[in-house]
């Protein structure tokens, strides 16, 4: 089951899953998952939405392997994001509801 949440930062997300075991960062690793998307599954979604500026939202997505690692991968809104690995996240995201 996914876990949705919202939070004031980034970072006070990041610091939530850290402490929850999530300490891999899959935004420098993101081949792992579109070569294997079966090895992994999405366990927490936390969304940032900006106040002023839709640009500044962003998702943080809790990522756990089949082999038992535990990650992170941020995911941003503004036009130099990986929009690829973002459509392959939110993708993997709705199929594990």
């Amino acid at each position: 089951m996914i876990r949705m949440y919202h939070y004031a930062t980034v970072s006070k997300a990041l610091d939530q899953l850290n402490e929850k075991g999530f300490t891999f960062d899959f935004n420098l690793n993101s081949d792992m998952i579109k070569k294997n998307p079966e090895k992994f599954e999405i366990v927490h979604v936390y969304r940032y939405e900006g106040n002023s500026d839709p640009g500044d939202e962003a998702v943080v997505y809790g990522i756990k392997s089949t082999s038992g690692k535990k990650g992170v991968y941020v995911s941003g809104f503004s036009a130099d994001s990986d929009q690829e690995t973002a459509k392959f996240l939110s993708d993997l995201s709705i199929k594990g509801r």
